[in-house]
């Protein structure tokens, strides 16, 4: 959406920065999104995490190209929620809110981890818990009080029941077949060899490989393809269920009626997968209320970044999770 909010209007900036690159919106509160844009790269990391400076050098053009498009004169609030904030974030907090005021005019921040981002972006300022899936997984709940997460930690600590997880049970029970161990599966046996060649070759082609966790994702949809007639796949998709349901139940409000949802590309996987987490979350979280998530992390950004233009945010403050220092200036 684009439109004009005029010259003198100010504005804010929204970030969704993650694994594929950058989302970004520029809007007026009151008016929302005026113009949207997005970067390819993704934010490189180092010895401090995720580094602030390329982040910069990405966001800047492109928000003011944005702020140009939309008419707006001064950007007044920026919230940039950024995949891995929560444990790579060091650098972040330290520079971010001093570049984007002088790079940007931006005065008030406020830097956010995804999972704060899909969240809000899903139940908006609720009591609630969102699982959020996709390559990797976490759960992430608050009672408004204070926030509390489970899992994502990554592919190879965690992330259990995600794209990547599923992927790597399912090529697991591939190379059972291959090797004629108890828990194999010939179909799954027979859709790794399509997609990667000859099992033999699988750990030299994937273990070198930056991208293991999206490499090992990319499995999932044949396993999700194979559970209606495998009982293996099938068998990896429930405990994928399992895990999630049990994410969710370490971060929900355990009183009142809290709001549940889903979001993230995972669950186009379809009934093979949704259907097991619906049971596991009705036995575990039977005081729960499923809802159909309002929108992504990137619409989640902008709910943050309008109420805090507004002065009206809700959600609790957390320096690793919502991180709002003082205005710049002050």
């Amino acid at each position: 959406m684009t439109g004009s909010a005029g010259a003198e209007a100010s504005g804010f900036l929204a970030v969704d920065s993650g694994g594929s690159g950058m989302r970004v919106v520029v809007g007026v509160p009151g008016r929302g999104a005026l113009a949207r844009g997005s970067a390819d790269e993704p934010v490189r990391t180092g010895a401090r995490g995720i580094e602030p400076g390329h982040l910069m050098e990405q966001l800047v053009p492109l928000a003011r190209a944005l702020a140009a498009e939309a008419g707006v004169g001064r950007l007044e609030t920026a919230v940039v929620g950024a995949a891995g904030f929560a444990t790579l974030g060091d650098g972040l907090r330290a520079e971010l809110p001093g570049a984007l005021a002088r790079d940007l005019g931006v005065r008030t921040v406020a830097l956010v981890a995804d999972a704060v981002s899909a969240y809000t972006g899903a139940l908006g300022p609720r009591p609630g818990a969102v699982i959020a899936a996709g390559t990797g997984a976490i759960a992430i709940g608050t009672d408004l009080a204070g926030w509390r997460r489970a899992d994502g930690w990554g592919h190879l600590l965690g992330d259990c029941g995600s794209g990547a997880w599923i992927g790597r049970a399912g090529l697991e029970a591939a190379l059972r077949a291959h090797d004629g161990r108890d828990g194999g599966s010939a179909a799954l046996l027979a859709c790794a060899e399509e997609m990667f060649g000859p099992m033999p070759g699988l750990p030299g082609r994937l273990y070198p490989r930056s991208d293991r966790a999206a490499v090992l994702a990319s499995f999932a949809p044949r396993v999700a393809a194979c559970a209606a007639g495998d009982a293996v796949a099938a068998g990896v998709l429930r405990a994928a269920a399992r895990h999630m349901a049990e994410a969710a139940a370490a971060v929900c409000p355990p009183s009142g009626e809290p709001r549940i949802a889903l979001t993230g590309g995972l669950f186009k996987l379809g009934a093979s997968l949704l259907v097991p987490l619906e049971k596991e979350l009705g036995e575990r979280l039977p005081h729960a209320r499923r809802v159909t998530a309002e929108g992504d992390p990137l619409h989640g950004a902008v709910r943050i970044a309008t109420d805090l233009s507004r002065g009206v945010l809700a959600l609790p403050a957390d320096e690793r999770m919502l991180f709002v220092p003082s205005p710049q200036g002050d």
